[in-house]
């Protein structure tokens, strides 16, 4: 049993969700390994993972509508608003959604179905550099 790490640097120019299937996928190919378990974890308490449909864009415009729905921007609403009126709910959309995902590598692919991308969600409005760690374990 072997195990590889990464961080993957993911550059979002606004709120929203990002496919970064292919750049989790290169990476996880170019390791070598058959059979394992990815693990990616954010590092951030505005931004999550998602593993979504990546056919029609209309999913993902409706999820971040509905995100927008449920944690709105309201200054009224918050104390928490060190960073402008998108921090507090951004923390929220992070909590409701998750900062971890384990995909299982089965030969030598990530096991996602086939409408199934991996996305980071942005939940803040300027862009930001997110962070995301990469951990394979196998062989």
């Amino acid at each position: 049993m072997h195990q590889v790490t990464t961080l993957l640097s993911v550059c979002t120019e606004r709120q929203g969700l990002l496919d970064i299937t292919d750049r989790v996928a290169e990476w996880t190919h170019a390791q070598g390994f058959g059979t394992g378990l990815l693990t990616l974890f954010c590092r951030h308490t505005s931004a999550s993972l998602l593993i979504q449909e990546n056919a029609a864009r209309e999913v993902r415009s409706d999820l971040e509508s509905y995100f927008a729905r449920i944690a709105p921007e309201d200054a009224a609403v918050y104390a928490h608003d060190d960073e402008g009126p998108d921090d507090m709910p951004a923390h929220i959309r992070t909590a409701l959604t998750q900062v971890q995902l384990s995909i299982p590598l089965i030969g030598s692919r990530l096991s996602l179905g086939t409408w199934q991308g991996i996305y980071l969600f942005e939940h803040r409005r300027r862009p930001h550099t997110r962070t995301v760690a990469l951990h394979l374990l196998g062989e």
